[in-house]
């Protein structure tokens, strides 16, 4: 199924949110709740949402909640925004079975990770993303390239083996390589999306089709706003916006915590989640933290005084 929000430069749309996946206090799947965050997200500024992703917790998920998921998402914003089903495993068959899942779900796009902790050699990279490609059928394809947690990176030589399939059309890229990424931007076709919120404006100046953002569970308009300032032109505004954003970028991604942990703190903080329940080997943000978090999203305008 194509995306309501596709264009050729932005195949996924502008601003997607790598969404938290919502669990219950036993640690059950809450799809209530998921289909509210996916609503909020919606309402607020995100034009697109990545379901079953890191920050979804996908490791501790299993194919039939990821399935549960996505069908949730799909009903309640489908219609709206683009809906891009995680699929990314460190087994190719694996990965094939989520792919065919999503496909068969409606998904509008898939995103596929570097297999991690194997480190395969490029040629298995290769492999692997065209068999996963090939098992989502029609399914546009979204890499993702993460060698901070995939211990290998994409290879410029796999990028242009990859990009002859027409179904894989863009990369999520958190190697922070700007040069690199302009390269395959320019040489590939590839659409490129900023995978590292603190880096968002230098990729969209460059040419970025958008952003995959963690902090868009809070700052999802105002990433739309930076998005529209780069095309308008007006960096000025968009040096502002981003300027702004930091404190709350280096709040929701700390180097001593995760993404998912304080994104949950964060919509509990905003009345959107009860519970920011994560499962282990996550554990749930301490009230040092929330305090914290508290601070900056009240000094950031994200959270009223009181």
């Amino acid at each position: 199924m194509s995306s309501p929000l596709a264009t050729a430069d932005a195949p996924f749309g502008r601003v997607l949110t790598a969404m938290i996946t919502p669990f219950a206090p036993d640690g059950s799947l809450d799809l209530v709740t998921a289909q509210k965050v996916a609503g909020y997200l919606v309402d607020n500024g995100n034009d697109g949402l990545v379901v079953s992703g890191t920050t979804g917790e996908s490791p501790t998920t299993n194919p039939d909640e990821d399935g549960r998921l996505l069908t949730a998402v799909l009903e309640a914003v489908g219609d709206r925004a683009t809906v891009v089903a995680g699929v990314g495993n460190n087994d190719t068959q694996a990965s094939a079975r989520l792919a065919r899942q999503a496909a068969a779900e409606g998904a509008h796009g898939l995103l596929l990770v570097s297999p991690y902790y194997n480190k395969p050699p490029q040629a298995g990279l290769v492999r692997h993303f065209l068999t996963v490609t090939e098992a989502g059928g029609e399914t546009p394809v979204m890499l993702y390239d993460i060698p901070g947690r995939a211990g290998v990176r994409i290879a410029f030589d796999s990028y242009l083996a990859v990009a002859q399939d027409e179904r894989i059309v863009a990369v999520k890229d958190a190697v922070g390589d700007l040069p690199g990424g302009c390269r395959v931007m320019a040489e590939t076709g590839l659409a490129l999306y900023s995978g590292d919120d603190g880096l968002n404006l230098p990729w969209l100046a460059c040419g970025a089709a958008g952003v995959v953002s963690v902090v868009a569970h809070v700052a999802g308009r105002a990433y739309a706003d930076m998005v529209a300032a780069v095309d308008a032109g007006d960096l000025a505004t968009a040096r502002r916006i981003n300027r702004d954003l930091l404190p709350v970028v280096a709040a929701i991604m700390p180097p001593t915590s995760q993404g998912a942990i304080m994104s949950k703190a964060a919509l509990q903080l905003l009345g959107v989640l009860e519970h920011r329940t994560v499962r282990s080997p996550y554990v749930e943000a301490d009230d040092d933290q929330v305090a914290g978090l508290r601070s900056v999203l009240r000094s950031a305008g994200f959270l009223a005084a009181g």
